[in-house]
């Protein structure tokens, strides 16, 4: 049915750029994303765990465990709270997931609230109880990020630098180390941010994590940026999909992660909606990794704060499939610890 002039329907288009079909002729032309070359292979990808603090947190964290161990990631890791306050929790963690699957856990290690004898030890009984691969930090203090700066504990190792030299002289230990492609809240400079982290490669470790970001342009110029300082090791993109905007929003403003304005628009109106900012936030998140996919990037760090669902949804569209039990993980080398 044809629209006579100057009805309605011609009014509601008034106030855009032309009529759609304007649009189309005289507008840009978007290529789809790249698919995925089936004869490669799916990406690379990591998971990132917390401690529980109580029965139900702990059933919860083993069905992500469980849910998302067919996938065969290269390692899961446990965090380890503010001031060290989860160690024994973190321990007990990371060694049932040694014990009872067949992933590869990494247990995280900070500086603070600890002199190095003491963090020495922690590190010595999880290369006693099969752990190989340590996330080292340099950790917040019990009180959280403290925007006035940060003081090393008396006797401990001052920063992750350091903390990576030690493992060094412990065991052959796989290292990760943070990186931040948006510069640490606490760095004086872009630049004094990069340095310090050639200085944590330098030190022994073998790959950087990132902190989350949501504008993969800014994580591409962070890897530019990464290859003219010589740093060499694998940069691993940590991706947060979100499900809780306005928690989001307030834990970036104190770790230094831009939230752009197109993500909060998206998510506008979705506070009492959990199953649709899920599946919003699980095409945000997979269309992010889709771009760094296009751009060459072929290793996944998820955030899954003990939640499988979306980070294994993900996972499938960017091609990784369940391992058949044949293709179960291999139990790591074994490597010498060196003497104390």
């Amino acid at each position: 049915m044809q629209t006579p002039s100057g009805t309605a329907a011609e009014t509601q288009t008034s106030g855009r750029s032309g009529s759609p079909l304007a649009r189309w002729l005289t507008g840009p032309r978007f290529a789809r994303l790249p698919s995925r070359d089936a004869a490669l292979p799916p990406p690379l990808l990591s998971f990132e765990f917390f401690p529980p603090k109580n029965q139900a947190m702990e059933d919860a964290l083993w069905a992500a465990i469980r849910r998302l161990e067919p996938l065969a990631p290269r390692f899961v890791s446990v965090t380890y709270g503010a001031g060290g306050s989860t160690r024994e929790r973190t321990h007990a963690t990371v060694t049932r997931i040694r014990a009872e699957t067949s992933l590869t856990p990494a247990a995280h290690l900070t500086c603070v609230a600890a002199t190095r004898a003491e963090v020495d030890g922690v590190a010595r009984a999880y290369w006693e109880a099969g752990i190989r691969h340590i996330v080292a930090l340099r950790g917040d203090p019990p009180a959280g990020i403290d925007p006035s700066g940060y003081t090393p504990h008396p006797g401990g190792y001052a920063y992750a630098a350091d903390l990576v030299a030690g493992l060094r002289r412990i065991g052959d230990f796989d290292i990760s180390v943070a990186a931040y492609p948006e510069m640490h809240p606490q760095a004086a400079s872009a630049a004094a941010d990069l340095d310090n982290l050639k200085r944590k490669i330098d030190a022994g470790a073998t790959r950087a994590i990132t902190q989350y970001f949501f504008d993969t342009d800014t994580s591409l110029r962070f890897l530019d940026r990464c290859h003219a300082a010589g740093i060499t090791v694998p940069i691993v993109p940590g991706i947060l999909p979100v499900t809780n905007f306005q928690q989001v929003v307030k834990f970036s403003a104190m770790c230094g992660a831009s939230v752009p304005g197109w993500m909060a628009e998206l998510f506008q109106g979705l506070e009492d909606d959990l199953e649709t900012r899920r599946m919003v936030a699980a095409a945000v998140a997979a269309e992010q990794c889709r771009l760094l996919q296009a751009n060459g990037i072929d290793e996944f760090h998820f955030y899954t704060l003990n939640r499988a669902d979306l980070a294994y949804a993900i996972a499938h569209i960017l091609g990784v499939r369940p391992a058949r039990k044949a293709e179960a993980a291999a139990p790591p080398p074994v490597a010498k610890c060196a003497s104390a």
